[in-house]
């Protein structure tokens, strides 16, 4: 049967990030894929005379989906397009963002085994505080419950908007917050935080390694978390923080925008702190503002970590979603 088994099979090319695209010279891809010449021309695999295994796909699939609403518009500019927003323009009505989910089960406030204390939106009142209390202890910060904590959980790159933190981070640190990060990444943005480590002890922890079990703690103990990032396609620790009552303040950018409400506070709505521009200062007022919220207006706080908390962005919701695009693709 050969290739005539599958001419009539309909297919989903997923983006997750736009900026990974598989770029080889031309005859190593002919050489490992065995594909003849006819495909590697401007209108197919051909980028700037080299072959280009992303825009394969984007050319020949049914259906494109990435990892967020915004994120989907977002590519269809040259700044997030990295050299294809102009075919992913031409295929826009082929493209859907769907946002990616979290296991609900793996990540349980309420049974979670890597931390001291267990909660649920009902009861986190309780249950958070201590958590906050021993993750102080275990980082050999001051055990303080009643100072802000926040936490970042990233890989150390310039995407993840670090460069904002650096030019304003010992402003910060004359707040009264406390500040730990967990992750690896580039030798430069390592040494920052281990620096400020050494000048702050008591206020800031650097972890500079990945544990999965000190990652549950962080998500857990901490009352904000910080995530400034450049682009960020989807972004899975902002839904890990409204799980776990950790309230998100990101830049409205891919997923962040479209998984964090802005807190509304005459409305009394938002699940988190949000700023637009890519500017370090509009970070530092953000921030700022979820200090003033924490500190003065602590009913506001609490309602907002409720509402966060029963937000829904299990994998269910997003299954949903791709069984509507699976039954719209085999009906077209």
């Amino acid at each position: 049967m050969g290739g005539e088994f599958f001419r009539s099979i309909r297919s989903v090319f997923t983006i997750h990030n736009l900026r990974f695209q598989g770029v080889w010279d031309i005859k190593t891809i002919k050489r490992f894929t065995e594909l003849s010449d006819y495909y590697f021309t401007p209108d197919k695999l051909e980028c700037d005379r080299n072959g280009n295994l992303l825009k394969g796909g984007l050319v020949y699939a049914d259906a494109i989906t990435t990892v967020s609403k915004t994120y989907a518009r977002e590519i269809q500019y040259p700044f997030f397009g990295e050299g294809l927003e102009g075919l992913l323009q031409a295929r826009d009505h082929d493209l859907r963002g769907i946002v990616n989910g979290i296991d609900y089960e793996e990540w349980n406030p309420k049974r979670d085994p890597f931390l001291p204390a267990h909660y649920d939106s009902a009861s986190f009142r309780m249950g958070k505080p201590e958590v906050k209390r021993a993750l102080q202890e275990e980082l050999g910060l001051e055990v303080d419950p009643g100072c802000m904590l926040i936490g970042m959980v990233s890989r150390l790159t310039d995407q993840k908007g670090l460069d904002l933190l650096v030019r304003v981070f010992d402003e910060i640190c004359q707040d009264k917050i406390q500040f730990v990060v967990l992750g690896t990444g580039e030798d430069g943005y390592e040494n920052f935080f281990r620096h400020y480590a050494w000048k702050y002890p008591k206020k800031v922890s650097a972890q500079i390694y990945y544990s999965e079990e000190k990652s549950h703690k962080i998500y857990a103990g901490c009352d904000a978390l910080l995530m400034p990032s450049l682009f960020e396609p989807c972004g899975l620790s902002q839904l890990i923080a409204l799980r776990y009552g950790t309230v998100p303040i990101v830049r409205e950018t891919g997923g962040l925008k479209d998984t964090v409400e802005p807190y509304n506070e005459y409305e009394g709505k938002g699940t988190g702190f949000s700023f637009a521009n890519y500017n370090a200062h509009e970070m530092m007022a953000s921030i700022r503002y979820a200090e003033q919220v924490y500190y003065d207006h602590r009913e506001a706080w609490e309602e907002m970590i409720a509402r966060g908390m029963e937000q829904d962005y299990s994998w269910k919701s997003s299954a949903l979603q791709y069984q509507e695009l699976y039954d719209w693709l085999v009906e077209r």
